[in-house]
């Protein structure tokens, strides 16, 4: 095998906005370098570094290719260590998914995330294989549920690599929770973002974060200073499970993200998309926190003090009239999604915590966004 820098110009992250280098590797992050400064949550910054829908690309004519990577991989319950899954894709076909649980371990079922416990652990070596010698564009779909270290990249004797630039395609944006985060997903291509972005060849941006998706003014920005043809935001679960927002604040922090993104695409389609079916949330606000039984649940509180709390029906109410008003004083690019269109009571059996999707749930909220928004007459049709 040859050795391939890391840095190696032929080398791109596609959905990365920062590759932070570290003293033997590359980590991609999926915001700017600039916001780091603003962020001064833990947890958060540990979403930014997990590279859901981020993947590596370049063009070989390589038959075996091999990845050194340094993981830190989720934990969430002890001794059940979420695996790292590597999606192959060549010339857009999903070909090897090697899996891993080699790695530094990250114990995130504590309550306390102002300091997140590390176990150490080994570099991994991920190999594809039996590849047809040949010219071929390669994209490396990063797990998304670990933060990702690539240390090295090596190709067998005599293979060639070059830069690929991606075809001609429709740059999309996606802004939202957990939910569109994924960390459930069994494989980074089976989060419901990267199934929308393969059927519909969309170049994908996903800044989902787990937790944190509480219309931040630096995730506002980012998107704005962005080239993009597609934004979509899926909003509310964050502010109503954390109980963040209230009725007075949640209107113009959405009113305040919105014009921020306005600032510069002024007539990109942007899709506000409410959150899915969550039966503990639908009618009492937060917080909400895990049980004994691995279900969500919410914490009761004197209802003097919870009278501007959100609910879930609260919360599409708002989103559907905000973007009513605003298509009303001029923005006919604004469009209003209920995201129980995406996942509804009846699919209860897929949201095994009452709050995430299973794999097939992920899967399932993707093809259905692709007809709600993709389809004919969509907000997203071509």
């Amino acid at each position: 095998m040859i050795d391939v820098g890391v840095h190696d110009d032929a080398l791109t992250f596609e959905g990365a906005l920062d590759l932070e280098v570290t003293p033997t590797g590359v980590t991609p992050r999926r915001l700017p370098a600039w916001t780091k400064s603003q962020i001064d949550d833990p947890f958060m910054d540990l979403t930014v570094r997990m590279p859901s829908g981020v993947r590596l690309r370049f063009a070989s004519d390589a038959s075996a290719i091999e990845l050194d990577v340094m993981l830190s991989l989720a934990q969430f319950a002890p001794g059940q260590v979420i695996p790292a899954v590597f999606d192959f894709v060549v010339d857009g076909e999903l070909v090897q998914q090697p899996s891993t649980s080699t790695g530094a371990v990250m114990d995130l079922g504590r309550d306390d995330v102002e300091a997140i416990p590390v176990i150490p652990g080994d570099v991994a070596t991920i190999t594809f294989t039996g590849l047809e010698s040949r010219a071929k564009v390669v994209e490396i779909w990063l797990p998304q549920g670990a933060v990702v270290e690539l240390r090295a990249l090596r190709l067998n004797e005599g293979a060639t690599i070059q830069r690929s630039v991606p075809a001609v395609a429709r740059r999309w944006l996606h802004y939202g929770s957990s939910i569109s985060h994924c960390m459930e997903a069994d494989a980074p291509t089976g989060t419901w973002p990267a199934v929308v972005a393969r059927a519909t060849r969309c170049e994908l941006t996903n800044v989902s974060f787990a937790g944190h998706c509480l219309l931040d003014q630096f995730v506002a920005r980012t998107i704005r200073d962005l080239d993009l043809d597609l934004i979509s935001l899926k909003v509310g679960i964050n502010v109503v499970n954390r109980d963040a927002l209230d009725a007075r604040t949640f209107t113009p922090a959405l009113h305040g993200f919105l014009d921020t993104i306005r600032d510069r695409h002024h007539d990109v389609p942007i899709l506000v998309v409410s959150p899915i079916f969550c039966p503990f949330a639908e009618d009492r606000p937060g917080p909400h926190v895990m049980g004994p039984d691995g279900r969500y649940v919410a914490i009761d509180g004197p209802p003097e003090l919870r009278a501007a709390s959100l609910t879930l029906r609260a919360i599409r109410a708002e989103l559907d009239r905000v973007v009513a008003l605003r298509r009303s004083l001029g923005d006919g690019h604004l469009y209003y999604l209920d995201g129980r269109e995406l996942f509804a009571e009846g699919d209860g059996a897929d949201l095994p915590d009452d709050l995430h999707p299973n794999a097939q749930g992920y899967r399932r909220m993707g093809e259905r966004f692709v007809q709600r928004a993709f389809g004919a007459d969509a907000p997203f049709a071509e």
